[in-house]
């Protein structure tokens, strides 16, 4: 039999179902370790730079292949034992396996390239990451699709890596501790109850999502429910049962979602029992956050974030600061006390309202909140701002709102990205025509475990 040359083996090595050595040398945004066959790339989920692993090819390309782990035949010094027993099937964190040290390390590289390759910067001023002290226990809010195991039972939990197989759950070990007793035990009232649970390919069923959120500070909690209807036969008694149940549970809300989609929560939210939110104490102040309201998973660690913030914009409080995509005014607030006068903007009508009752409850009069779109509002203000905070979702900013900036040139923005990809894009544009100067980015770690990153980047006006 003649012996295949270099190229039949490597046709060979390169098909669907074939196993392959490979040693992984870096991790990609979305978590999974990179390595490389004969200089085709290979994706790699549960790895660490530093595995010598054997994968079996899932999804093949000519140049690329996506593998599932088979074998460590030599473990990377970064590799540490998981915490959570199902930590290798399901998808609510890719980084578990991997030191929190090295976690830091390779999310200050996923925005060092990002610049580089995205934004064009050459040697970023890009900071250490700032690091959390707890790496586990640490979510405020968790929200867990629901299901129905093949003997009936009611199930919540995460998907399971790369499918829509539910890993069921009774306890997350990176959500808040004092919520792990409700997800275990609100499944089985739903059980008992005879709740209908939603199936996404037949679009039939009732029950979509459970909801748990808490007060890191306060300690009260809010339970939400998502159905496909909006009414669920029992659901009042049941909230009620559960108020009396969990001396914490301050409210038990449903939310109305009938689409066909991937979204969570629908447009609807009603208050079953109790209150329809939950307070919190963060940077000195009172928040009422309802079930939906955005706010930032990590409690501490946006407070630890925001100081940093504030540190190196050393406010003078004769400033006019424009906090865009304000949200609730979870930053808007805490910076109005340092300022002469904060507007926030923001696109969602619902949040605006629960901003402006935050600023009543905590007295803080030199604020004003707007909604609408951000490029629709920015060029309409009545006064050019001295600062810009820009906190865009993970698509980054509309081309308007950066059009506009260059425009009316405010002194400093302050640009919070949780996708470094998008922050970099748009910081290009900011920068491009020598308008604004890059003088630093402030990474900081809101999602330990994750290969998610936030930062901070100071853009200074060239001729301030």
């Amino acid at each position: 039999m003649p012996r295949l040359n270099v190229a039949t083996q490597s046709q060979d090595l390169w098909r669907q179902g074939q196993r392959v050595e490979v040693t992984i040398d870096d991790l990609t945004d979305s978590g999974d370790g990179v390595g490389r066959v004969e200089q085709r790339v290979v994706f790699v989920a549960d790895t660490v730079p530093g595995d010598r692993v054997e994968v079996r090819l899932t999804h093949v390309k000519p140049q690329y292949a996506h593998g599932k782990l088979e074998r460590i035949l030599q473990a990377s010094p970064h590799r540490i034992r998981p915490s959570c027993i199902v930590a290798d099937k399901c998808g609510g964190c890719q980084w578990l396996h991997i030191d929190y040290r090295y976690q830091l390390e390779a999310k200050r590289h996923q925005i060092v390239q990002a610049l580089e390759r995205i934004g064009g910067f050459e040697q970023p001023p890009v900071d250490p990451v700032l690091a959390v002290a707890d790496v586990l226990g640490y979510r405020n809010k968790s929200t867990y699709p629901l299901a129905r195991s093949a003997t009936g039972q009611v199930q919540a939990g995460y998907y399971q890596k790369g499918s829509h197989q539910l890993i069921n759950l009774n306890q997350c070990p990176i959500q808040d501790a004092r919520l792990n007793p409700l997800l275990a035990e609100v499944k089985q009232d739903m059980q008992d109850q005879g709740w209908a649970i939603y199936d996404e390919e037949q679009h039939r069923g009732r029950m979509r999502h459970l909801s748990l959120r808490i007060g890191r500070r306060t300690g009260e909690m809010l339970l939400t429910l998502v159905a496909k209807e909006r009414s669920v036969s029992g659901i009042e008694e049941q909230a009620q049962e559960w108020l009396r149940r969990y001396p914490s549970l301050v409210g038990v809300c449903l939310n109305y979602n009938p689409d066909r989609t991937n979204a969570i929560f629908g447009a609807e939210t009603r208050c079953v029992a109790g209150k329809p939110y939950l307070r919190e104490e963060f940077a000195g102040l009172q928040f009422r956050v309802q079930a939906t309201t955005f706010f930032q998973i990590h409690t501490e660690q946006t407070e630890a974030f925001l100081q940093s913030v504030m540190d190196e914009l050393k406010l003078q409080g004769q400033e006019v600061l424009v906090d865009a995509y304000c949200g609730i005014g979870t930053l808007t607030l805490p910076l109005a006390q340092h300022v002469q006068r904060a507007i926030g903007l923001e696109v969602q009508p619902e949040a605006v309202e629960q901003a402006r009752q935050n600023a009543g409850l905590n007295d803080i009069s030199n604020v004003t909140f707007q909604a609408g779109t951000v490029e629709a509002l920015l060029p309409a203000l009545d006064v050019i701002p001295d600062i810009v905070v820009l906190d865009p979702p993970r698509k980054g900013c509309d081309k308007g709102v950066l059009d506009t900036l260059l425009q009316i040139k405010p002194e400093r923005i302050v640009y919070i990205s949780c996708k470094p990809a998008t922050l970099a894009r748009d910081l290009k544009i900011l920068c491009a025509n020598g308008d604004y100067r890059l003088t630093r980015v402030q990474p900081a770690d809101f999602f330990p475990q994750t290969a998610h990153i936030e930062c901070a980047a100071f853009l200074v006006r060239e001729d301030a």
